[in-house]
């Protein structure tokens, strides 16, 4: 049912969730849930975000090695190497231009960008400001990208045609920045944010 997927240490993982009605007054709904994946070939290392493709493939960022990987849900694996060597790719989305969007985090030697690959695997980086430190993106409910800028404690929008407008934050309790990680478009259409120091 499930294919070949197997329990990976270090790869891209799927859980598949069977729903099975049963005739006992007891119980009236059964889970059975299965989880394996596939593992990556080496030099795919630390796979972080994961997005859905306008091509129905899932599309991920490979953080210690700089690429982006493309995996089918039958396992076929495409590796793209990003433009800028140690960019450190963190989250991923689908953006509404039918490409992926990427966030970058860059560090202090190749600067935090904000990335973008078609489904062709054609790669167009956007610099951004010193010490941003892109960490996650989404796409907004206005047709923009939003994203985390996890050091500068911002948050970021990028319209796909580069224009880059930032929101700063108040600061955290404990340190300058309230350090904004994951973002997501909420239902109500508004961009929601986890920080990790509130």
């Amino acid at each position: 049912m499930f294919g070949n997927l197997v329990p990976v240490p270090h790869g891209i993982a799927a859980i598949f969730l069977s729903l099975t009605f049963l005739s006992s007054p007891e119980i009236s709904l059964a889970q059975q849930v299965a989880i394996g994946g596939y593992a990556l070939p080496l030099g795919l290392l630390l796979p972080q975000g994961i997005a859905v493709g306008p091509d129905n493939a899932l599309w991920f960022t490979s953080w210690a090695d700089g690429t982006i990987g493309r995996i089918t849900t039958a396992g076929a694996i495409t590796q793209y190497p990003l433009p800028t060597a140690l960019c450190y790719p963190l989250g991923i989305t689908a953006g509404p231009d039918g490409a992926l969007w990427f966030a970058e985090t860059g560090g202090p030697v190749a600067g935090s960008k904000i990335g973008r690959i078609t489904t062709a695997g054609a790669v167009t980086e956007y610099p951004l400001p010193y010490g941003s430190d892109a960490y996650d993106i989404a796409t907004g409910p206005d047709g923009a990208l939003w994203f985390t800028e996890y050091v500068n404690n911002k948050i970021g929008r990028i319209a796909t045609t580069g224009a880059l407008t930032e929101y700063p934050l108040p600061p955290g309790t404990q340190f300058p920045s309230s350090y904004p990680a994951g973002i997501v478009s909420g239902p109500d259409g508004a961009l929601w944010f986890g920080q990790e120091s509130g």
